[in-house]
């Protein structure tokens, strides 16, 4: 049996533990689809960039599909479960496959103190949205840095860096910043710069750093 993981470029960033619907239309990625809820099996989740698609991704575990229309099209609830990075892409079939090597975070303990801010300066975007923010409680404790940015209303390149980022000691959430910081909590300045984009309209922050692609 193949070892190769069916790929779904889209123009999002999904990250592990965020739920992610999709209509499914193409028929193409019904196919794709299809195969994947008879095996049982999740598929890939890449941001298509205009060059081709980013080398960092993410597989999508089908929780649910709420509606199957009499066409073959399909709405689906699915959630991010492990990053990747993709090695080599495969053209056999009419979806994209790819070779990819699964990212591996070694987690610690963060101070309580850091995630009460991040949980905080996190609700208070939320509440910027009318939205509720989910309870620590339910929330998995390797997934808090994944929760908080997935969740946030920010730009698709800000969250492709924080996909690509291995998030370690515990951190409650990772993020890269113009000055060079490439891991830890997300900062005061960084949520406030969210907060300043989303009341004003904006989708979220620019960033210069590379984020890297493959060419499709």
């Amino acid at each position: 049996m193949s070892t190769l993981l069916p790929i779904f470029p889209l123009d999002v960033v999904l990250l592990p533990g965020v739920p992610l619907p999709l209509h499914i239309f193409e028929p193409r990625y019904k196919e794709m689809v299809t195969e994947c809820l008879d095996q049982k099996k999740p598929f890939g989740v890449v941001r298509s960039k205009e060059e081709g698609i980013a080398e960092i991704g993410c597989t999508a575990e089908i929780m649910a599909v709420t509606k199957k229309h009499s066409d073959g099209r399909m709405d689906i609830v699915t959630e991010g479960r492990e990053r990747f990075e993709v090695m080599q892409l495969n053209h056999e079939r009419s979806f994209l496959r790819a070779e990819v090597l699964y990212l591996q975070d070694e987690l610690g303990s963060a101070a309580a103190e850091k995630i009460s801010q991040a949980l905080k300066l996190h609700g208070e975007i939320l509440s910027l949205a009318g939205a509720e923010p989910v309870a620590l409680s339910e929330i998995e404790g390797s997934k808090i840095s994944f929760h908080l940015a997935g969740s946030l209303p920010l730009d698709p390149d800000f969250k492709q860096i924080c996909d690509g980022l291995s998030v370690s000691d515990g951190s409650p959430v990772a993020t890269a910043t113009s000055e060079g910081g490439a891991s830890g909590f997300l900062s005061s300045r960084a949520y406030n710069q969210a907060i300043i984009c989303f009341s004003s309209g904006v989708s979220g922050h620019e960033s210069s750093a590379h984020t890297g692609g493959v060419a499709a």
